[in-house]
């Protein structure tokens, strides 16, 4: 088999050349490759879209440019401040949830000391009730005032 193949070089109007290159063996398509047109090699390739870009002058004093650049000013004005109106929220909600953090830590101390007293009247109570239940087959010897004398 022999593995000829065919390479062509054309530069485009941005200053890149770009190399076709067709294997007659293989019969696959290869993908052109991009590659700078400098000498020295050290040129980057440009997207396509920034390659209109880079080329064409902004006059400054133009009404277009005026224009963007205005519409740009309040996109950033805009932005900046829905920036700073949710650093506003976030503080909010964090002094919000930090109110709401201490009342629920004294609700629980008032329910813990609650919790406590109402124990110790129970146990208190218990002890009491425990005092004065007598075992039962414990009772006292009394006699019966109807089996006296019989």
């Amino acid at each position: 088999m022999s593995k000829t193949s065919q390479q062509n070089t054309t530069t485009d109007a941005n200053g890149v050349s770009v190399i076709h290159t067709q294997a007659h063996t293989s019969g696959l398509q290869q993908v052109p490759q991009l590659v700078p047109v400098s000498p020295g090699g050290g040129g980057k390739a440009v997207p396509p879209s920034k390659q209109g870009k880079k080329n064409s002058f902004v006059d400054r004093n133009s009404d277009e440019y005026r224009q963007r650049r205005e519409r740009n000013n309040m996109a950033v004005k805009k932005s900046r401040l829905k920036s700073k109106q949710k650093a506003q929220d976030t503080l909010q909600r964090v002094n919000q949830l930090k109110e709401e953090n201490e009342r629920l830590e004294a609700k629980i101390k008032l329910l813990t000391k609650e919790l406590s007293v109402l124990k110790d009247l129970f146990l208190e109570h218990a002890h009491n009730l425990a005092d004065n239940v007598q075992p039962v087959g414990t009772e006292t010897a009394t006699t019966n005032p109807e089996n006296n004398g019989q």
